[in-house]
């Protein structure tokens, strides 16, 4: 039974996602605002949340980000009435699982929630040693990414993200592939989630002129890393 912290301010439909949450077997948690979610959140545990994106007191992206610092493994899902594109990618940006349009039929946000708890609970990052990536210490124990004395914290999911494009580097892994593997399923919204991870580790690893992520349209891209030279 996954405990779901649900924010809603519609009452009607809240109660209405909470009864079929609640029908489906999962543990509901509902605030009727921002403020009173985050401090939910903040006195228990919780397995994902769902947040409208417009509520009074604090809205959905900014209890994201109050959230995501507490607990950078949080997977949430963002409810809303407004199909703006920059909407979405701010919801991307703020590592949402799933981008949700309202209206909807409640047993699409089951199966959603259903399909992320999944995952999140199927890739774990494997328990291994201090791995060097060019001149990086990769540690996925303590998911952390060090180069010469300066520290990098990462969530779970790029410590899971690195661990795969190491697992295959200096090869081609097809856009699906990678999609399937790590987000489990290539839609339009993990392909973008994606990219955005993607972009995060560009950053990470630009201090080593040995190491590149290359991309390829429409195929899939490459984790490269350039041998030592020989002195």
């Amino acid at each position: 039974m996954a405990h779901v912290l649900l924010a809603e301010d519609d009452f009607d439909f809240g109660s209405i996602l909470k009864q079929y949450l609640e029908i489906h077997d999962h543990q509901v948690t509902w605030a009727k605002d921002g403020k009173e979610a985050f401090e939910c959140f903040t006195k228990n545990d919780f397995d994902i949340c769902v947040f409208d994106v417009m509520m009074p007191k604090m809205d959905g992206f900014t209890l994201a980000e109050k959230t995501v610092a507490l607990n950078p493994e949080i997977p949430f899902v963002f409810l809303t009435a407004k199909k703006l594109k920059a909407d979405r990618v701010t919801g991307l940006k703020l590592g949402a699982d799933d981008y949700i349009v309202k209206p909807f039929e409640a047993d699409i946000l089951v199966l959603r929630l259903r399909n992320i708890l999944k995952r999140t609970r199927r890739v774990q990052p494997k328990k291994e040693a201090l791995v060097k990536i060019g001149a990086y210490a990769f540690d996925s124990i303590n998911h952390k990414l060090q180069f010469r004395g300066q520290e990098q914290r990462l969530t779970e999911k790029e410590t899971v993200l690195i661990q795969y494009l190491h697992q295959y580097k200096n090869s081609m892994i097809k856009r699906e592939d990678l999609l399937k593997d790590v987000w489990g399923n290539d839609d339009f919204f993990s392909g973008r989630s994606m990219d955005v991870f993607i972009s995060r580790l560009r950053k990470y690893f630009k201090q080593d002129a040995s190491i590149a992520i290359e991309s390829v349209r429409g195929v899939g891209l490459t984790f490269k890393i350039d041998p030592p030279k020989a002195s």
